[in-house]
């Protein structure tokens, strides 16, 4: 694919976010989210091969049922108030068929299971992508309807979510599988909290979106895909394994790394409004994440063998320039917890 045509397809996938960011209008957001959508589907289709072909299949059929509900909520929005302007509707079809479109888009459980098979389908850059930047525009409606979403339907996906992402990880080899569920349970915690405080919704997205863009270049760099391939980092370039052990310890949510910052304010928050069983499944559930990172960081780093054999000793003679690059990315994603108070008051 030429370099003109690359500019354009992701010109058009910058463009598509930023009209549904700036519309306060129903017929342009999903011209955005369908720019978006179509755009992104060559993206994910760079390389050829019918594992990606299947992996963009997928996801163009569900994103194209979520906009079909999308579209007959804003055509009954029409109807019902006489203007294409974004309002507050009471009507209880209207908010369940909006909300379910928007879970939908953002692969949320149970409408969840295409997240995993396209990011695995796809290769480590095209797959930061899809779990990073195609989840702002739908969070951004989210954030703008707030009031008006259909809360039992919210509530219960974003706890099915944190569970889901938990439990589905714990068995994966593969790390884009990993990430994947990750960023399942990390989209449960932010619509969890979206109709309470929509803020920190907004914080949330972005330390996951930092953490989840710091891993994603790491492993692209070492072009590693499993756990067996990771391992092998810790032999050639210790500093990056360290990097990306403690980067997956921050998105688990271990304090006191930056991680645990959205999850203590999202707790936080949820207590003050009387909800007292939801934060604590999700805690619960987040602790299944943490687990398998943690059984990562065992893989990698605490079953090497002791070898008198220089081989394995490569990264004495490695000069790690990755380490030089990414400091500024890895700093903001485990040492920002103090900042938290700021952060918050800037949302």
């Amino acid at each position: 694919m030429n370099i003109m045509l690359m500019s354009t397809i992701y010109s058009t996938l910058i463009m598509g976010t930023l009209i549904v960011l700036i519309s306060s209008h129903w017929l342009l957001m999903w011209a955005g989210l369908e720019l978006s959508m179509l755009s992104i589907i060559p993206i994910l289709m760079n390389k050829t091969n019918p594992r990606s072909t299947e992996a963009a299949t997928k996801y163009f059929l569900t994103q194209a049922t979520a906009s079909m509900m999308l579209l007959l909520s804003i055509i009954m929005t029409m109807l019902f108030s006489g203007q294409w302007s974004i309002i507050y509707s009471n009507n209880q079809f209207i908010t369940f068929t909006l909300t379910l479109s928007l879970i939908m888009k953002l692969g949320l459980a149970p409408f969840h299971f295409w997240v995993m098979e396209v990011t695995q389908g796809t290769p480590l850059l095209q797959g930061m992508i899809l779990l990073t930047w195609q989840k702002i525009a739908p969070l951004s409606i989210l954030f703008q309807i707030s009031p008006s979403i259909n809360t039992p339907l919210m509530m219960s996906s974003a706890l099915l979510s944190t569970i889901l992402g938990g439990w589905g990880g714990l068995n994966q080899t593969q790390l884009r599988k990993i990430l994947a569920y990750s960023s399942i349970a990390h989209m449960g915690w932010m619509v969890a909290i979206i109709k309470f405080n929509p803020s920190i919704s907004l914080f949330n997205l972005i330390i996951y979106i930092m953490l989840t863009i710091t891993l994603f270049i790491i492993l692209y760099l070492n072009n590693n895909l499993t756990t067996l391939s990771l391992s092998y980092v810790w032999s050639t370039a210790p500093p990056t394994i360290i990097i990306i052990l403690m980067n997956l310890l921050s998105l688990g949510g271990l304090p006191p790394l930056t991680g645990f910052a959205p999850k203590w304010v999202i707790i936080q928050e949820l207590m003050k409004n009387n909800n007292i069983t939801i934060p604590m499944i999700m805690t619960m559930a987040a602790l299944l994440n943490l687990y398998f990172y943690m059984r990562l960081m065992y893989s990698t780093t605490l079953t090497l063998f002791p070898s008198t054999n220089n081989t394995k000793a490569k990264w004495y003679f490695y000069n790690d320039k990755m380490t030089t690059i990414l400091s500024p990315l890895t700093s903001l994603s485990i040492m920002t917890l103090p900042l938290t108070p700021l952060m918050i008051t800037l949302n």
